[in-house]
């Protein structure tokens, strides 16, 4: 047996459980948007956090890692009943095809599974939908759950994206304006985010966000 996970947001730098083999790579006709609501991780229900999702386009490229898993069905199992439980806000498992570097054309790996959401408020109670940039700043700026606050989990995903050597326009245009809603200078993305300062509690007006209804997660 041979499990394969697509990686884009925060299991680019912390997968979190046992893997086989990382590849760097990207899949097509999709792109990173953060519309999607954290309410156990990084946010909480009365503020939730903005995370990564994926939204179809086409042309468009997404970059990340691709994990595998070997050793039969007991270990593709465990890996994905964790998975499950740390993208529990994720309502879909789509099937897609990942490219390596230098070769757009050959796919390296097809039926890789990426967690992906349904991009419709009625339908899926996380989708957040897309927002103002400043909007989506003060949000990532102000939010914090059980596993950190929202603004390190973008910084580390800039940080991610640059140690693999894609950068992700988008991350950084939004990286950039939390520290410019937080007070603090742009700083290239090679610099760990424990050196920037984090203030316990910022002070930063908010607009009212909508609770959403807490759902079951036992991992970070």
């Amino acid at each position: 047996m041979v499990f394969w996970v697509f990686g884009y947001g925060s299991l680019v730098w912390n997968p979190g459980f046992d893997y086989d083999e990382k590849i760097v790579g990207f899949i097509k006709d999709y792109r990173r948007v953060f519309d999607l609501a954290c309410i156990d991780h990084r946010g909480t229900p009365e503020n939730p956090a903005r995370t990564c999702t994926l939204e179809e386009k086409e042309g468009a490229i997404c970059w990340g890692a691709a994990y595998c898993v070997r050793g039969g069905l007991e270990r593709e199992k465990l890996a994905m009943q964790y998975l499950e439980r740390r993208e529990c806000e994720y309502d879909r498992k789509t099937l897609v095809t990942f490219f390596k570097e230098g070769d757009s054309q050959h796919p390296a790996l097809t039926d890789v599974i990426v967690f992906t959401s349904t991009p419709d408020k009625v339908n899926n109670k996380y989708y957040l939908g897309p927002a103002p940039l400043e909007d989506m700043a003060r949000q990532i700026a102000t939010a914090y759950g059980p596993c950190g606050n929202n603004r390190d989990y973008l910084f580390l995903l800039e940080k991610a994206m640059y140690d693999i050597g894609h950068e992700d326009d988008l991350v950084i245009e939004l990286a950039n304006e939390v520290r410019k809603a937080l007070g603090v200078g742009n700083v290239l993305p090679n610099v760990a985010t424990a050196q920037l300062p984090h203030p316990p509690h910022v002070s930063i007006p908010s607009r009212q966000l909508q609770p959403l209804p807490e759902p079951i997660a036992l991992d970070g």
